[in-house]
């Protein structure tokens, strides 16, 4: 039983949240390369805007807006079913090698196949998610001990070593590209937002609305399985078989977000950590704040590197990694 008390302090903490959230939305609309008056935005909205804020505001900034938003979380849903199934609270979709194994096969995608981005933006999770799927196959096939099953810790070990390994098969790759492809898969592994326009809000937002009531409906699982496997399979939990499917549910939802916004790390770190310091460990009440506040921390990285140097400004995930990066070796000095 959850007590009413954390319920209610949980419902405050997402209004707060939506507050932040659409501060930051007003704020992101109104700044960047082109500036778009705050008062011009409402009237814009309701059609009344001049061909230049219509084309800044509905073509260049929102569906930026919204793709940053869903990524973020995407990303820290993953990394709050990673940090539970795994049992390590400094699990991440980047730290492990999900987001380097399905950039690897969007690179082999975009480099050898006749086909321009934006021809295939819907295919672009699947590739995501089938390079991140074939990753996570090794990575547990490599975390595997007979008569043991997974070992979380070693998972996680195995995940950067492959991290690590798909970082350099990428640079290989790139280096006897053309140009243009070159820059693009440097924009990916920088971390740069550049699916921004409105098919790919469409590619990304199915994958979203299935897996986090999915994943919400598995928290009691996920609860259990943060324990110790002898308890999990004492209360009737199928240990092995809860693990696979809440692993794949992490993949597709982090392939599906990095398939547009590049390798972003330490969302799926952080966000979780936030929610968890917030209102506790318990998965029924920290998941519905580690989604929105994933979105956020996102959606503040891109609208600070959007105003920061020329006309692209600073990647987000350099913005994110300035932040995650001290924290990850915060965590892991206190774990030790």
């Amino acid at each position: 039983m959850i007590q009413p008390a954390l319920i209610k302090k949980q419902r405050l903490i997402l209004l707060i949240l939506l507050i932040l959230i659409l501060s930051t939305i007003i704020i992101g609309l109104g700044t960047g390369y082109s500036p778009l008056s705050y008062d011009r935005i409402i009237p814009t909205i309701l059609g009344q805007g001049s061909f230049k804020e219509d084309f800044v505001l509905f073509s260049i900034r929102l569906p930026r807006i919204i793709i940053t938003l869903l990524a973020g979380m995407g990303l820290a849903l993953s990394g709050s079913i990673l940090q539970g199934i795994t049992r390590n609270d400094l699990a991440d979709p980047g730290i492990i090698g999900i987001n380097s194994g399905a950039g690897v096969a969007i690179a082999i995608f975009f480099l050898f196949f006749p086909i321009k981005a934006g021809s295939f933006i819907y295919l672009l999770p699947l590739i995501a998610f089938m390079g991140a799927l074939v990753t996570v196959c090794f990575i547990y096939i490599f975390s595997y001990k007979r008569n043991l099953g997974v070992q979380p810790m070693k998972l996680v070990l195995v995940g950067i070593g492959f991290s690590m390994a798909l970082s350099g098969a990428m640079i290989v790759l790139i280096s006897s590209a053309e140009r243009a492809k070159v820059d693009f898969i440097a924009r990916w592994l920088a971390g740069g937002i550049w699916g921004t326009d409105w098919p790919f809000i469409w590619a990304i937002l199915p994958w979203l609305i299935i897996l986090i009531p999915f994943t919400l409906y598995k928290a009691s699982r996920l609860n259990l399985l943060g324990l110790s496997e002898p308890v999990a399979i004492g209360v009737g939990v199928a240990v092995e078989k809860e693990r696979i499917t809440l692993l794949l549910t992490a993949v597709a939802l982090a392939a599906s977000a990095v398939s547009v916004t590049g390798g972003i790390t330490f969302i799926g770190l952080m966000a979780p950590h936030i929610a968890k310091a917030l209102v506790g460990p318990r998965n029924q009440l920290f998941i519905p704040l580690a989604v929105p506040i994933g979105g956020w921390l996102l959606l503040v990285a891109d609208t600070v590197g959007r105003n920061i140097g020329d006309t692209d400004g600073l990647p987000a995930g350099i913005i994110v990694a300035l932040i995650g990066a001290p924290y990850f070796v915060y965590l892991l000095l206190k774990k030790n």
